[in-house]
């Protein structure tokens, strides 16, 4: 699925494709997806934005401040910036569909979990701190990731497509995702491909989002527009050049709050187009 905006306005929505090697239907302009890790940037990032407008979560504060739960060696050192960042010095994922059985177990692994370097040293890419960064907007929102994100978000932008938990109404328009050999072992249509985020039912920060491209548009615009669409102000305009704005934490990284910036060689993931000012 490709789509283009211009002039913060959707030029091209253009589907390409079918829905799987068994499905042939050709894909439509409404095909949801499994966002996968872009739920980090598009539901946890933008709930961290909102939070820190309110006053409610401070950048440079202590992690323990909000989730006392996060115990061990130096991680009294660790605050939202380096979860943010990616450089809280946490290990990038653990097995816990194999490890743990219940959402709780789930959370004490990762917020018990032996960090690998002293906050603010070393960028590596976490799930957990994700997971961790869920945990700060759940208690300070007072309500669950996804109906905190559907009440000020989702349902405020018009995007009706993005949600987690996909109801079985769905289905018939939500692309498969992969067939899974390891953990479930069927062909993932409307349930959340990552393992992690399957074992805390379904919602995390990690992942477990579903939209389409008409819905991610809306967003995209938004944020190019300083937080604002259409009359809505939804963020202030100097949260969101914060939070695009790269850190360098640690010295050299590329990592904006949440978002990432492309390289200083010139290439990204998104290839070598790209200006200085983008993120993604």
């Amino acid at each position: 699925m490709l789509a283009v905006g211009r002039h913060g306005r959707l030029a091209l929505l253009a589907p390409v494709g079918v829905y799987a090697v068994s499905d042939r239907r050709p894909v439509q302009a409404g095909t949801i997806y499994d966002l996968a890790s872009l739920t980090k940037v598009v539901a946890l990032t933008t709930a961290c934005m909102l939070l820190v407008d309110e006053g409610k979560l401070a950048l440079d504060a202590p992690v323990q401040r909000y989730v006392p739960e996060f115990t061990g060696p130096l991680k009294d050192r660790v605050t939202i910036r380096h979860l943010l960042t990616h450089s809280a010095g946490l290990v990038a994922d653990l097995p816990l569909y194999d490890s743990t059985r219940t959402r709780a177990a789930a959370l004490h692994a990762v917020d018990t979990t032996t960090l690998l370097a002293p906050p603010g040293t070393t960028y590596r890419y976490s799930d957990l701190s994700a997971i961790v960064l869920m945990q700060v907007v759940e208690r300070l929102a007072g309500e669950p990731l996804d109906r905190f994100l559907t009440r000020r978000v989702f349902g405020p932008l018009a995007m009706p497509s993005t949600r987690f938990l996909p109801p079985p109404g769905w289905r018939d328009r939500i692309a498969p995702t992969e067939n899974d050999t390891i953990f479930r072992h069927r062909l993932l249509v409307g349930e959340v491909h990552d393992e992690s985020a399957a074992r805390l039912g379904g919602v995390s920060g990690n992942a477990g989002l579903f939209s389409n491209a008409l819905d991610l548009s809306r967003l995209a615009a938004l944020l190019l527009n300083g937080g604002a669409w259409d009359t809505l102000q939804l963020i202030r305009a100097e949260t969101v050049a914060e939070f695009t704005r790269r850190q360098d934490i640690p010295a050299g990284s590329t990592r904006a709050l949440g978002w990432d910036t492309p390289s200083d060689s010139g290439y990204s993931s998104a290839g070598s187009k790209l200006s200085r000012h983008s993120f993604g």
